[in-house]
């Protein structure tokens, strides 16, 4: 198979970490040209190829490649102008037979007050953000129809992201906001969905998440009890200093559950809670480094 990916990022690359020999061409596309340079020069994978795109300006080698891929990853955001993969290549995308994989949000139920939602749930996006992602992939499901899966990803964890990291580099708080729960993913188990999903030649709609919804706080708690740090103290939500994307993140507090994803993709979770994530990283020595 050959893969292409828009938007080679934190997700992307790990898919290519755990999968790659599993594709005989791999291309993808980056912003910036630093970040370009920075992944030929460590040789992240052999057989990748990096090309520059963003709205202003892209490498004439794209369209080519894009077209001739058996697979389709897509995890670049919608802009203010829209979604730029779209906007770019989307009639020449049209006319394809690839399978095209779409990462999402489930932010885009929008918020049901700790109520347990599921794929058949009306998508009720009540931010900018969110309103823009349903209309991405609004705009895929007229480019792909049934060549499309749209993975709709909860709060993303991970190698050198994740509460483990940020207890030891200092920037970990526990922002207590009553009834916030919120579902997380391991970044590797977003990589088991896309390949279930290219496998399966799924389409539809998928909720990517863990099994256990849980409190912020909760997280924060568990990580230091792993580091034996003591917990940063409770800051009160209401009052806490935050940035507007960090209070974004408090907006909607939603239960989510995976049932399509387990049936449809057969996609067994590795880290099925918070807790089997975290113990895994800390094994792996997140969190210790530099001690």
């Amino acid at each position: 198979m050959k893969l292409f990916v828009f938007g080679l990022g934190y997700s992307s690359l790990r898919l290519l970490d755990l999968y790659a020999d599993r594709f005989e061409r791999i291309s993808g596309t980056v912003r910036r040209p630093e970040k370009r340079e920075r992944l030929r020069q460590s040789g992240h994978h052999r057989r990748l190829t990096v090309h520059l795109f963003d709205d202003a300006v892209h490498d004439p080698e794209i369209a080519a490649l894009a077209g001739e891929a058996d697979v389709l990853l897509v995890s670049v955001p919608p802009g203010q102008a829209g979604d730029p993969v779209l906007a770019a290549f989307g009639e020449m995308l049209r006319t394809g037979s690839a399978r095209v994989v779409y990462l999402s949000t489930v932010g885009v139920y929008g918020d049901h007050r700790g109520a347990w939602i599921d794929e058949e749930t009306e998508a009720a996006a009540d931010s900018e953000r969110a309103k823009a992602r349903l209309a991405a992939e609004a705009g895929w499901r007229t480019i792909a129809g049934n060549r499309l899966a749209i993975l709709r990803l909860a709060g993303i964890y991970g190698p050198e992201r994740n509460a483990l990291a940020r207890l030891r580099d200092g920037s970990a708080r526990r922002i207590i906001k009553p009834d916030q729960v919120f579902n997380r993913i391991h970044v590797d188990d977003i990589a088991r969905a896309i390949m279930a999903a290219v496998a399966r030649e799924a389409s539809g709609v998928f909720n990517v998440c863990d099994d256990e919804p849980a409190p912020p706080q909760d997280v924060i708690a568990h990580a230091a009890q792993l580091l034996d740090f003591v917990p940063p103290p409770d800051e009160d939500y209401a009052t806490a200093q935050m940035t507007p994307m960090a209070r974004s993140f408090y907006a909607s507090s939603n239960r989510v559950r995976n049932i399509r994803a387990k049936r449809d993709l057969g996609l067994e979770l590795a880290f099925p809670t918070y807790r089997e994530g975290l113990e895994r990283l800390w094994r792996d020595g997140e969190g210790r480094r530099g001690t």
